[in-house]
């Protein structure tokens, strides 16, 4: 075993678990998942069979990662972050077989006690602030919150609000990361680093 497990965790017969990554008391991971290298399961997170997490995700206390879910390459899920995969689930009426992908991309911040909605993509290094309902697709680089969750600016890589209005009519527009110097371009309703 190239990972650490608490002796309170389940790992199911079968599971992919990636060298250096932890999984901390309570926790249970299905036989069908993949998880990356270096990657941290916090307290009780549980983490369905068909689920597939990328390297250097860290995944706080209490989470589900339902069946159907991907968690791109260093991706942070908060504390109590929750995930669906049936759109209109009702306890009488079986709909595995209506489960709706969800994808987190590269780098991607999903804050404490947000909701992701099934079925959408959230954009590489897209930050979802804490207690947001994200219901639709969120861009790359786009800070979004509220319920339903909406954009209210951009952020860089490092975490960083960029100064940068939420399109530019076509124009480009370039912004800097306050932090690390990285410049950032807006054309139109995209921000792509440069």
């Amino acid at each position: 075993m190239n990972y650490k497990l608490h002796n309170t965790a389940i790992v199911d017969c079968g599971a992919s678990i990636g060298c250096g990554t932890k999984i901390w008391h309570w926790s249970h991971v299905c036989s069908g998942a993949i998880i990356g290298k270096n990657c941290s399961l916090g307290q009780n997170v549980f983490v369905g069979n068909q689920v597939m997490i990328g390297d250097n995700v860290k995944i706080q206390n209490n989470v589900s990662v339902y069946d159907n879910v991907v968690l791109g390459d260093g991706v942070f899920c908060g504390p109590s972050v929750v995930f669906t995969n049936v759109y209109n689930p009702r306890s009488e009426i079986s709909r595995k077989d209506e489960y709706r992908d969800t994808y987190v991309s590269k780098g991607a911040t999903l804050g404490a006690n947000c909701t992701i909605i099934c079925g959408i993509a959230i954009g590489r290094y897209a930050f979802i602030a804490a207690g947001a309902v994200a219901t639709k697709d969120v861009k790359d680089f786009s800070l979004v919150a509220g319920v339903p969750a909406k954009q209210i600016g951009w952020i860089s890589e490092h975490g960083n609000r960029l100064n940068l209005p939420l399109n530019s009519s076509g124009e480009r527009m370039v912004a800097k990361c306050d932090k690390t110097g990285d410049e950032y371009v807006l054309i139109g309703n995209k921000v792509c680093k440069i």
